[in-house]
């Protein structure tokens, strides 16, 4: 046991290790660590509050149970994220039929509204990708990580997610009428995908 250990100082591989040697805090200092992060993850490959919810909630019960299956090969920022998207993919698949998209509170005026519409534009535009492009994009272009991060949490080859972000780009600028339709506003939108990232 490492008793010693400032949780709030160690690299997340001490956590990891510390929790599996029965440290009995290391663990929640991990999930207070990166649960906004794999929040965010969960809402955007899920496009739906309950759903994120439920998936980032069985995420964390899967990785505080199997955290001896962390072999230290990646980041556990990584391995969290294969275990959310995993959880997310888990839960859309048994609520496809009748998952919607979130409504949101419209009472902060008309920038929040179209803040607002902007970002329902973008999820109903994820949401009608692939999910393999969707999970590139969300990984890769909305959540940073490198291609080879995003390789190891989805288990595909590095060409893969690279082939996928470029479908997917291309896929969501024609859904999104930034492409060949003038009669649809073309301003940059904050909260699209970037044109410039890994690809």
């Amino acid at each position: 046991m490492t008793g010693t250990l400032d949780l709030a100082t160690a690299d997340d591989r001490a956590l990891m290790a510390a929790h599996n040697d029965g440290d009995p805090d290391a663990f929640g200092e991990l999930y207070r660590r990166h649960r906004d992060r794999m929040w965010a993850v969960a809402m955007r490959t899920c496009s739906d509050r309950e759903l994120a919810s439920d998936a980032v909630q069985d995420a964390f019960i899967a990785a505080f149970r199997r955290s001896g299956s962390y072999r230290g090969d990646a980041a556990v920022t990584t391995w969290l994220h294969r275990i959310v998207v995993n959880a997310c993919l888990d839960r859309l698949r048994r609520a496809r039929p009748t998952s919607e998209l979130p409504e949101h509170d419209l009472s902060d005026g008309r920038d929040a509204h179209a803040s607002l519409e902007v970002q329902l534009d973008v999820r109903q535009a994820l949401a009608q990708l692939p999910e393999g492009q969707r999970l590139a994009l969300v990984l890769v272009d909305m959540h940073g990580l490198s291609v080879a991060e995003a390789a190891q949490v989805l288990d595909v080859a590095e060409g893969t997610i690279k082939s996928r972000c470029a479908r997917g780009r291309t896929a969501m600028a024609e859904i999104l009428g930034l492409g060949a339709r003038p009669s649809r506003p073309t301003t940059r939108r904050s909260g699209t995908i970037p044109s410039d990232g890994a690809s």
